[in-house]
Formats: structure tokens, C-alpha cells, sequence
């Protein structure tokens, strides 16, 4: 896991970075930081930054380093670099004189730091979250169980339907969820899937035979399969949108009501939309105030929207996207609002 969300001490290209405001330093900052185990990008950029979130720019990298990443470990020395005029951040290490010299790196040296905690995110990386409209008629279907069993678990094997391709051997198992509807239309945009666990293709055929290799839930007949994806590097680099995001919240995720810093929210947009891996939006709270006359008559008047946090957008479907929040000055609600910060 650390390999997928690891790829991380990236730029955006010099072309953003110019066309953004200037960056801002906190007041006061420190001239160094020592990294140790369990910092983040975001964490160490929050020392310096005031938008934290901002920290490949303040690295100053270009587009062909982004192919090649570098990394930071435990140990480093984190260098505030203001020398032309431009705050910068620099690497170095501490050899206990007091004095700092260049670090030849490798991977041997430990556990490079993530841009954004992984365990919070981890379980959202591969699971099939989102059933589009549509989408379930691809997916594969348990039509009987071994034994007519009504509950299986870890080792069962059941049988499938629509399983056409005999070379796909690993698969999740899910169930449709909720409907997540958009707060603007009322309109049900996806489902959410309820992961269920994973299993194995031992026979191709129809119908196929699998056999669980984890139950994190109970499966039974009519649960649904999915190719379960292959790992992939992915970068988690904070950027602004290339275009406009007007988005709303349309969940927080686990079925409660109100979120907070490390929930993860879903968004009623997705890559259709402009929306990528690494988008970084603003979160902003609509406010009413309601007046009552002495004739016991209500009257509403709209007031400045609140701006309270940012969410960072890791994972994308066509018309939905999941995003944790990195900062937040109060509770998350749906129907809160998420725009280009």
C-alpha cells in the first residue's frame, strides 16, 4: 500500500504554479523541519504553508521529475529556502555536527512519507464503491449456493453467472447500497456498494464456480461480482481543477450524518465533470437567517456561504467522485457545497 500512495513528492507543472497566487508562509515559520515517522506531505506543508495543499509548488519541480518521484523519510531535514525571494523548501541530513549535507537516496532506507494518511483511505483504493445507472448489467451474479447454503463465508464456493472470461481469476463481491441522490434535482445519481469481500475463480463455465477467500460481510444468492483491479502507482498530488467545479455533498460515508477532518465524502461529480485524482476543492457551508415578526410569520434571508474547509478528491467514477477531508472548522453536512479553493 505505502508503494500506491507513495508516489508523492510531485509538482504541478511551472505553467500552474505561475498562474496561481503567490504563496503564502504561516506567520512566524520555522527555518527547519525534521521529519519523523507518521508526517505527511500535508502536515510538514502545514508548518510552512497557509494552503497547505499547495506543497508541490513550494518544491519546485518540474514535469519530467513528476515521472521519476522523489521521497522523504524519517530522518530528513526539511530546509525553509528564502534565498531568492520565493519561499522554497530543500532536503538535507543531519549527521549530529550540527551541519547538514546532501542525502543520497534509495529505497532500502525506509518507508517513504505519504502526501495524505493511507490507512484512512486505504479501504476506498480498489473496492467497487459506485454502481452507475446502468452498471449493474455488466456485473456477474451468484445464482446458487454449495450445498443450497444461505450464508457463506470464508472457503464456501458458490456458483456465478456472467462470467464470460475464464482469465480473470480474482473478483470482489458487493451488494447495492444506497441511493446517493443529488441535492439539486433529487435525482438518483449511483448507488453505493456495499463490499462484501473477496473470492476466486476455481471453474469457468456458466454457471462458474468461486470460492471465497474473505468475508467481510455475509454473501448469499443474488450478491454481486466485480474484477477485482490490479494494483496501480497512484499519485496523489494536490492541484486545482483545470475548470470551474460547482459540486455538492451527497453522502459521508458509513451512514452518518454530519462528517468531520478524515471523513470521506462523496461529490455529485465525477471525471465527466473536470474532477481527477488529486483535485483539491473548498468546502463551503449555504446559511439562512430565519426571522420571526410578531405575527409569528417566518421570513428567510440568504447570508455570505462560509467557507470552513478543503476535501481532497481520490478516487473517481463518470458522475461521482470521493474525496477526504484535510481540513475542516466544522462538521461536514450533505447538501454543503465543494468549489475550486
Amino acid at each position: 500500500m505505502v508503494r500506491i500512495i507513495s508516489a508523492l513528492i510531485l509538482a504541478v507543472t511551472a505553467a500552474c504554479a505561475s498562474a496561481a497566487e503567490p504563496l503564502q508562509l504561516v506567520d512566524n515559520p520555522p527555518d527547519r523541519h525534521i521529519v519523523v515517522k507518521g508526517d505527511t506531505l500535508w502536515d510538514i506543508s502545514g508548518k510552512f504553508l497557509k494552503e497547505p495543499w499547495r506543497w508541490p509548488e513550494i518544491w519546485r519541480m518540474n514535469r519530467d521529475e513528476i515521472k521519476n518521484p522523489h521521497w522523504i523519510y524519517p530522518g530528513d531535514v526539511i530546509l525553509l529556502d528564502l534565498s531568492d525571494g520565493t519561499p522554497r523548501l530543500r532536503r538535507g541530513k543531519s549527521f549530529g555536527d550540527g551541519k547538514l549535507q546532501p542525502r543520497i537516496y534509495s529505497e532500502e532506507m525506509g518507508e517513504a512519507i505519504p502526501s495524505i494518511p493511507p490507512n484512512v483511505i486505504e479501504p476506498f483504493i480498489s473496492r467497487p464503491l459506485i454502481v452507475e445507472p446502468g452498471g449493474e448489467a455488466g456485473d456477474a451474479v451468484i445464482v446458487a449456493t454449495a450445498e443450497d447454503r444461505v450464508i457463506l463465508g470464508n472457503g464456501d464456493e458458490a456458483y456465478v453467472s456472467g462470467i464470460p472470461d475464464a482469465s480473470v481469476e480474482k473478483w470482489h463481491l458487493f451488494r447495492p447500497g444506497k441511493p446517493l441522490k443529488d441535492p439539486d434535482t433529487g435525482e438518483v445519481i449511483a448507488h453505493e456498494a456495499f463490499f462484501l469481500g473477496n473470492a476466486r475463480l476455481t471453474r469457468p463455465g456458466e454457471p462458474a464456480t468461486i470460492r471465497i477467500v474473505q468475508a467481510k460481510q455475509e454473501v448469499g444468492r443474488g450478491d454481486r461480482l466485480r474484477p477485482a483491479p490490479p494494483p496501480e502507482i497512484i499519485s496523489y498530488v494536490p492541484h486545482r481543477p483545470d475548470g470551474e467545479i460547482a459540486a455538492k455533498v451527497v453522502s459521508i460515508y458509513g451512514g452518518v450524518n454530519e462528517g468531520g477532518t478524515q471523513s470521506v465524502v462523496a461529490l455529485n461529480r465525477g471525471s465527466k465533470d473536470g474532477l481527477e485524482i488529486g483535485s483539491v476543492l473548498a468546502l463551503f457551508r449555504n446559511r439562512v437567517s430565519v426571522a420571526i415578526d410578531a405575527d409569528g410569520r417566518r421570513s428567510s434571508t440568504p447570508i455570505p456561504e462560509e467557507r470552513y474547509g478543503l476535501a481532497f478528491v481520490f478516487r473517481v467514477f463518470d458522475g461521482v467522485a470521493y474525496a477526504l477531508v484535510v481540513e475542516s472548522s466544522k462538521p461536514v453536512i450533505v447538501g454543503d457545497s465543494a468549489r475550486n479553493p
